[in-house]
């Protein structure tokens, strides 16, 4: 049986957990606690299946061992090509696959767990740690929002959901946690309320994890 290694509030994780509800694909989810006992991403047992102490992981039974929430997505959506998460024009592809460069390589690195851990370690304080969250956020929406000015419907690129928009929700969802302001993100706050709406979307959220909370 397919396997996803992750953890609730990981928005990587959350990536993957839609494009799977989407296209109705049964998985065992198997927590990795990234905070608990110093962070169980960090143990032999996960690093054997994983050496980059990251989540997600996903795995099959014929023994595929695949790491990066981007490329996780690729997989699906090429063995697994119905419903898509990807328009079926070479250059559509690329304008979504640019959005979701814009959201996954420029704004979710800068405020991984892993880079809020070292700068608390190097003593900045929660104060300098929020402005840098909420600067690089703020200039992340910003890309976004004038990408979707440009492309987008009732989703990221058009009326149809795509990986933009399985990408746009975790990142969306970690700004509220946040408290960014999102009034001056009009479009991606509306796409947001869209998604979330969707039984897929909705089933992926992080509170709906079994070991949300935990």
């Amino acid at each position: 049986m397919n396997k996803l290694y992750g953890y609730w509030r990981s928005s990587a994780a959350y990536r993957v957990r839609i494009a799977l509800n989407y296209k109705g694909l049964d998985v065992e989810h198997i927590p990795v606690h990234l905070v608990k006992n110093g962070g169980e991403q960090h143990g032999d047992a996960y690093l054997a299946i994983n050496p980059s102490h990251l989540v997600p992981t996903f795995t099959d039974r014929e023994g595929l061992k695949l790491a990066q929430s981007v490329a996780i997505l690729e997989y699906l959506q090429d063995t697994y090509p119905t419903p898509t998460l990807l328009p079926f024009d070479p250059k559509e592809r690329a304008i979504v696959r640019s959005m979701v460069a814009a959201i996954c390589s420029d704004i979710h690195p800068l405020n991984n767990l892993r880079v809020l851990k070292y700068m608390s370690a190097q003593g900045f304080s929660d104060e300098q740690k929020s402005q840098w969250y909420q600067h690089w956020v703020s200039v992340g929406f910003e890309t976004v929002e004038a990408m979707l000015q440009q492309y987008s419907g009732q989703y990221c690129f058009g009326d149809q959901l795509s990986f933009a928009d399985v990408c746009l929700i975790p990142q969306v969802y970690n700004a509220k946690r946040f408290n960014i302001d999102l009034s001056p993100y009009p479009l991606i706050e509306a796409i947001y309320g869209r998604c979330c709406e969707l039984s897929a979307f909705a089933m992926a959220a992080p509170e709906q994890q079994a070991d949300a909370g935990a």
